[in-house]
């Protein structure tokens, strides 16, 4: 679901985002907000997006001694990103446990890259994932956005046109940060090697 190929707007390459779906149940919506989430951003001629779904990973039950296939591959796409986008939505006032293995398989890729959230929940609109997923990206070295998306499923289905001007909005703004970090921490690290 790459797009190669595209300049960014000051002529410099496209900055790569990985836009996760971390959630990985049966009857899931997490695949439908990623998608949401995706045709609003592919917009951005700035962007060069890739998604990973989780569901689609065959990750092993126990964390094993080496990386298998599917591990390293995750780990890599990880590497090769400039910013994260994650898809999560709230089980239990907090984010899945499929979530949490996956971003376990990589340490150092994650670092000095930002990372913004696509939410979802019924009420708390899975703003209470998004707080325990924020410890967890500062233990990685990265920067997690002030804003994101959080959709609140409850009073507003994602189809609900009532509010498509609000969520869109965020969008923009969530993706205005993504790329000024994504870019200033691109020229960081080309300049200098960070030390943790």
């Amino acid at each position: 679901m790459t797009d190669e190929g595209r300049e960014s707007d000051d002529g410099g390459d496209p900055l790569r985002v990985a836009v996760i779906i971390g959630s990985t149940r049966e009857g899931r919506i997490g695949d439908a907000v990623g998608r949401w989430f995706v045709e609003r951003a592919r917009v951005r001629s700035e962007l060069d997006l890739v998604v990973l779904d989780l569901a689609e990973f065959d990750f092993p039950v126990h964390y094993p001694e080496r990386a298998t296939e599917q591990m390293t591959e995750f780990a890599g796409a990880i590497g090769r990103a400039e910013a994260f986008v994650v898809v999560t939505p709230e089980y239990n006032r907090s984010f899945p446990a499929s979530l949490k293995q996956a971003i376990d398989f990589a340490y150092d890729e994650w670092q000095t890259k930002p990372v913004g959230f696509v939410s979802y929940g019924h009420g708390s609109s899975g703003l209470y994932a998004v707080e325990q997923l924020r410890s967890v990206f500062t233990e990685l070295h990265t920067v997690t956005l002030r804003n994101g998306v959080a959709l609140d499923f409850l009073h507003a289905p994602l189809e609900d046109r009532a509010g498509a001007c609000a969520r869109d909005r965020a969008v923009r703004l969530m993706l205005d940060q993504l790329g000024w970090w994504g870019w200033a921490l691109r020229e960081a690290r080309a300049v200098r090697p960070y030390v943790s």
